[in-house]
């Protein structure tokens, strides 16, 4: 015990001693890079992996949706694996072993394109290096994470967050026409050679970057951390139907409809969300993340209403903005709360855990909205969304606790940047 206190003093040391070295940007850039580089081999994959299943391989939008939960199930299940290893071994050894791991998964789309003849073979292939994707995604993302609070300091969870997170939306917004760009022109497979060789040239970017010194001892008990963060978790996972919604089935409800360039929905969205992190990216650091959730995943309901009832492109697009912007802050806000219930030691074991939560909603999440597109229809896909995620808010402010300071009204609710309890091992 008397250790793992030590090691909680130290790490508030170095989280003082960031704070005073340059901007936080600046030290955040090398990471932000990586994450940028690393995420393109998803973004690519988005708009074009949907018609491929669909189309390419003659296959329903049930295993649509089963294809884009497998690397969200992959994720989720080693999401606390890969935040032990940033907490023991070092964020950076997780981001390097992330990217070793996304270019195997880009080997095994090249494999699954020669299987294209046989389609539930070239189907199972398929599945296969979308789960090594998702375990790309933990380690990379809770070793950024994990590293970037570490070189910025805990006061800047919030910032951090939302700058990682703009860095993935970057990636997916310029990958989204690049991938229907190398569709189009030379097949599925020209997206497993980017897929297996970007991630691999990304481990240049990464190498000069200072690593920070791994926690050897004085981990919390995983029951410690889940108690901890479990209420920002599941208010988490609720908002993360809306997501799933469109990133899976937005590119087949722009085909169905008749709308030209399905690719510009995922980039307007990536856009919005980018602004929205750009401009409010600090907004849960100064006036409290459950705050800002809220009032974001009403901003995201608003917009999956719009998805489902746009009679025209323009309509659609609008829809697909607004639930970027309200879902933008929705992950930084609530990871405010998870990361301020828990010990400096564990952060990378926190981290995969609390994002683990949004794993588990995408991999339940897109299979089953994609039941219902074939049940019902694709438009019924996002007024489930929308219920769900508004749902969601009233869910919120009895999970979160203390109450919000958006709907305490009697003035005695702590400050924002008051510390929560904390998890003692």
């Amino acid at each position: 015990m008397v250790e793992e206190s030590s090691n909680v003093g130290a790490t508030h040391i170095a989280d003082a001693e960031a704070a005073g070295t340059g901007s936080v940007l600046g030290r955040l850039l090398p990471i932000i890079a990586v994450v940028v580089v690393a995420y393109l081999v998803t973004g690519i994959a988005m708009p074009v992996l949907p018609v491929y299943v669909h189309q390419g391989l003659w296959l329903g939008t049930f295993v649509v949706g089963l294809v884009a939960g497998t690397q969200f199930a992959a994720t989720l299940l080693s999401r606390l694996w890969a935040g032990r290893y940033a907490d023991t071994k070092g964020p950076k050894r997780a981001v390097i072993a992330g990217l070793v791991v996304a270019g195997s998964a880009g080997l095994l789309y090249l494999i699954s394109v020669q299987f294209a003849g046989t389609p539930n073979t070239s189907v199972g292939i398929l599945v296969l290096g979308r789960a090594l994707l998702g375990v790309m995604e933990s380690f990379v993302i809770t070793g950024a994470l994990t590293w970037g609070i570490a070189r910025a300091g805990s006061q800047n969870t919030g910032m951090v967050m939302s700058w990682v997170g703009t860095a993935l939306y970057t990636a997916y917004a310029f990958g989204a026409p690049a991938g229907s760009l190398l569709y189009s022109s030379y097949g599925f497979a020209a997206v497993g050679v980017v897929t297996m060789l970007l991630p691999l040239g990304c481990i240049a970017v990464v190498a000069p970057v200072r690593a920070v010194a791994p926690h050897l001892r004085g981990g919390t008990r995983f029951t410690d951390i889940v108690h901890a963060i479990w209420r920002p978790g599941v208010a988490l996972a609720l908002s993360g139907v809306g997501f799933a919604a469109i990133t899976t089935f937005v590119p087949l409800l722009f085909m169905e409809r008749g709308w030209s360039q399905a690719w510009l929905a995922l980039t307007t969205f990536s856009l919005a969300f980018m602004a929205m992190r750009i401009a409010f990216g600090d907004l849960p650091d100064r006036i409290g993340g459950a705050n800002v959730a809220l009032g974001c995943m009403v901003v995201e309901a608003t917009g999956l209403a719009i998805i489902w009832q746009a009679s025209g492109f323009v309509m659609a697009l609008t829809g697909v903005a607004l639930s970027g912007l309200g879902y933008a802050l929705v992950y930084p806000g609530l990871g405010v709360e998870a990361v301020r219930s828990t010990p400096a030691q564990s952060r990378g074991a926190a981290m995969g855990t609390y994002t683990a939560f949004l794993d588990l909603s995408l991999g339940v999440a897109s299979p089953t909205l994609g039941f219902i597109a074939q049940a019902v229809s694709l438009s019924a896909v996002f007024l489930v969304s929308a219920l769900i995620v508004a749902a969601t808010v009233v869910a919120t402010y009895f999970l979160m606790s203390p109450r919000p300071i958006l709907f305490q009204l009697t003035g005695d609710n702590p400050s924002p940047h008051r510390p929560r309890t904390r998890v003692d091992a």
